[in-house]
């Protein structure tokens, strides 16, 4: 079985927790607040399909530019 490390968090994982955030919060607004707040895990998804399409990611680009190093970067 495999597992991801979760001694340290490394871009990759901060990224998929930003990612569960938006999404939850969004379904939750959605669903208390208003319908339009489902626009936020719209945007979250369309954004997931990109980066797996393209390779792009505008979080990782900000998470890196703050320091936050990817996984593989971490082992070296």
């Amino acid at each position: 079985m495999w597992k991801a490390s979760t001694d340290h968090w490394y871009l990759e994982r901060i990224i998929w927790l930003i990612a569960g955030t938006v999404v939850t919060g969004g379904i939750t607004l959605g669903l208390l607040v208003h319908p339009y707040w489902f626009i936020l895990p719209l945007l979250a998804g369309c954004n997931m399909i990109i980066f797996s399409l393209t390779g792009f990611c505008p979080m990782g680009i900000l998470l890196h530019s703050l320091g936050v190093k990817a996984q593989n970067e971490n082992d070296v």
